[in-house]
């Protein structure tokens, strides 16, 4: 038998003790700020519908357009794929995949919208609006045809429209909880954010309603909409988006870029407002560095040029949205605005070829992990956060209907259970 070795240490326990007592506040801080990405599905988008033209059969009337749109100007997959330059081996499955998602659930993330969209309104206007919203959303949730998030953007908290916006905000959650109660996957919008002491007063308004209707502390929370320049850098210049997550209270559930209204609060000119401008770059990364490990989940803006008219325009369209959708999700924004029914195409193409483009490679990658075997992965050794990113990709795809249970399996040998162990998600079956 071999013989063992004697290990020795120079260090006391005590200091161990010393350290572990001395470094428990930390520990606390760290689990408390930075509890990592929630696990849960992460919508590809989000649709902003103006309150008074929301109807129950909206979402169908986005997914019926955006197909008719697709049958008028992209009849099948080889002039689809012509038209974005996708790869061949792509073009079938991505056209296909398309055409089915808008058929089964063209809208993912549906904003009921209180603020830009909708405008000042008498308040006996936007009271029956605010009232008609959370009948819709309580309808389609019990029917079973809401999308799998929906919920309202109220006006924001500066003084001028703060008091509307807290009617319409009580207007509507007191209708869905008399209804039958709030939507598991209700989303709240806060707008044009500028200091952390609005984030404040919005969970405050949570609290008191959960107060007064005998809800769970902290059943309610809300999306932090960046928009102008104050919320990314203070006067003091510290980041100001990095306050706001801590003043949420753990409530903050996304932040969502502002595409028009913070390039206009840096002096961009209207024909250059884009999601891909370096001043929007700019908002993207500190958002982004500010909102990591904290389970708060980033959303950017949207483009204004539409998919409308004669051909040409609407494929010139389709490409720039394309090409910024592409964009986004290789940055690592996952979610992003959609303003037209137009834009689901172009949407659903980039995502989907995003996740497909990138199967066997993440597949390989997390199968060679998960065997131990480095050569079997192209020679790349990879570690555990690495895995995670990958089941996370692979996840995402399945969640949005890039890909398919069974092709994962087939490539990786793992099951949805495994993915979501990986991921550090809660298990769920595909």
């Amino acid at each position: 038998m071999a013989r063992r070795e004697t290990v020795k240490t120079s260090l006391p326990g005590a200091v161990r003790e010393s350290l572990a007592a001395s470094l428990a506040g930390v520990d606390a801080e760290l689990a408390r700020r930075y509890p990592g990405d929630p696990g849960t599905r992460q919508p590809v988008h989000t649709v902003y519908v103006p309150a008074d033209l929301i109807t129950a059969g909206t979402v169908r009337d986005w997914g019926d357009q955006a197909l008719a749109l697709l049958d008028r100007h992209a009849p099948d997959a080889a002039s689809f794929a012509a038209v974005l330059s996708l790869p061949d081996d792509l073009s079938g499955p991505v056209y296909a995949r398309t055409r089915a998602k808008l058929e089964r659930e063209p809208v993912e993330d549906l904003r009921i919208d209180f603020e830009d969209g909708y405008g000042p309104r008498l308040d006996a206007e936007e009271d029956a609006a605010a009232a008609r919203a959370a009948s819709l959303v309580a309808a389609a949730c019990a029917a079973g045809t809401a999308p799998p998030y929906v919920g309202i953007r109220m006006k924001c908290l500066e003084a001028a429209v703060r008091d509307r916006a807290i009617r319409t905000l009580d207007i509507f959650l007191t209708g869905l909880t008399e209804a039958g109660g709030l939507p598991a996957e209700l989303v709240l919008t806060l707008p044009k954010v500028t200091y952390p002491e609005q984030v404040r007063a919005m969970v405050r308004l949570c609290e008191e309603f959960e107060r007064a209707r005998g809800l769970t502390a902290g059943r309610i929370g809300f999306e932090i909409q960046i928009e102008t320049t104050q919320a990314i850098l203070g006067p003091d210049g510290r980041a100001t988006v990095a306050r706001m997550i801590d003043a949420a209270e753990g409530r903050a559930t996304g932040l969502h870029y502002g595409t028009f209204d913070y390039s206009a609060s840096c002096g961009v000119g209207a024909a250059h407002q884009s999601l891909d401008h370096p001043v929007a770059d700019h908002a993207k990364a500190v958002m982004q560095v500010a909102a990591a490990g904290t389970g708060v989940r980033l959303c950017d803006g949207s483009t204004n040029v539409l998919p409308v008219g004669p051909a040409e325009r609407v494929h010139e369209a389709w490409r720039l949205h394309h090409r910024l959708v592409r964009r986004s999700l290789a940055r690592a924004y996952y979610q992003g605005w959609d303003m037209h029914p137009g834009h689901l195409p172009t949407r659903y193409a980039a995502v989907y070829a995003f996740y497909r483009e990138g199967l066997e490679e993440a597949a390989t990658r997390l199968a060679a992990y998960v065997d131990r075997t480095a050569a079997s992965g192209g020679g790349i050794a990879d570690e555990p956060a690495t895995a995670k990113a990958l089941s996370g990709h692979l996840l995402r795809g399945l969640d949005c209907g890039a890909l398919d249970g069974a092709e994962i399996e087939r490539l990786t040998g793992l099951a949805r259970a495994d993915l979501d162990a990986l991921a550090g998600r809660a298990v769920t079956t595909i």
